[in-house]
């Protein structure tokens, strides 16, 4: 398992994947789940993974050489593409040949073809671009409305993203906001691990050089951990008690409803609650 979280702002794109990978309780191993493609004024792209490792590593691999039939044109390729849908589109291609290649042999072996992607960038010219790639090499594209996507062990670390992430948040900001995902995902999750790798790419640049490798002793990661525990307990312990006695708050529990009636209990064995 893993987790990995892409984000499209009106400023730029951030990248965040951790880098744990699981067979079973003593075949824990370390894998980077992030990819980066960069030709400096032309495009830059990034590729989060998620799934059966040999499937992913497989599809990298293909994918520096896939081509798209393109008529009487030059093949489309990930670095002629001329946008991010075209390169998205090589990127499901390479997805199907591995397929087409190890389905069958791994269906015989009761394994299922597990594996999806986020992938975005910019190419010149175009706006930046992020996708969710399946594993049938079919994808959706982030929108205005949903400006994030995740792969892997998602659910513990959406609910910080749901609540802070809108296309205006700043770079860092939500750099901020991924970590802390992250962090909820790792306290809560054994399949997840350090050591992270977020990228932060800005808008236009069409390169990028914040790159960084996160640890267990990182002082900002460390900081984080530590602080937004804190602040969740004191927020937590500055929430009022429930009320069962009837008295006086301005939030009371036990109030009545319109429609529903409170459980009503069984107290011998013929009788039913319908």
């Amino acid at each position: 398992m893993t987790y990995c979280v892409g984000i499209r702002l009106d400023a730029g794109l951030v990248f965040l994947s951790d880098s744990r990978t699981n067979a079973g309780l003593d075949q824990i191993s370390t894998f980077r789940k992030m990819m980066v493609y960069e030709k400096p004024g032309d495009r830059f792209m990034v590729m989060l993974s998620a799934g059966n490792l040999s499937i992913s590593q497989s599809v990298r691999e293909i994918l520096q050489v896939e081509k798209l039939d393109n008529g009487d044109e030059e093949p489309i390729t990930i670095w002629n593409a001329r946008s991010m849908f075209d390169a998205t589109r090589v990127l499901g291609s390479a997805v199907r040949r591995v397929y087409m290649q190890d389905g069958p042999s791994l269906k015989a072996a009761g394994i299922d073809f597990n594996a999806s992607m986020i992938f975005g960038g910019q190419i010149g010219g175009e706006a930046m671009r992020m996708f969710l790639v399946y594993s049938a090499g079919n994808f959706i594209e982030a929108t205005r409305e949903t400006c994030f996507f995740q792969v892997g062990e998602s659910k513990y670390g959406k609910p910080i993203l749901d609540r802070v992430l809108t296309p205006k948040t700043g770079l860092d900001e939500a750099a901020k906001c991924a970590l802390v995902s992250m962090d909820s995902t790792l306290k809560s999750n054994l399949s997840v691990g350090l050591p992270l790798d977020l990228l932060v790419y800005r808008a236009g640049s069409l390169a990028c050089d914040q790159i960084v490798c996160i640890d267990e002793q990182n002082p900002y990661f460390r900081m984080i951990h530590s602080t937004w525990g804190q602040r969740l307990r004191e927020v937590f312990e500055g929430i009022d008690d429930p009320r069962w006695d009837g008295g006086d708050t301005q939030h009371p529990l036990m109030s009545p409803l319109q429609r529903f009636e409170p459980m009503r209990k069984i107290t011998h064995p013929g009788e039913r609650i319908v």
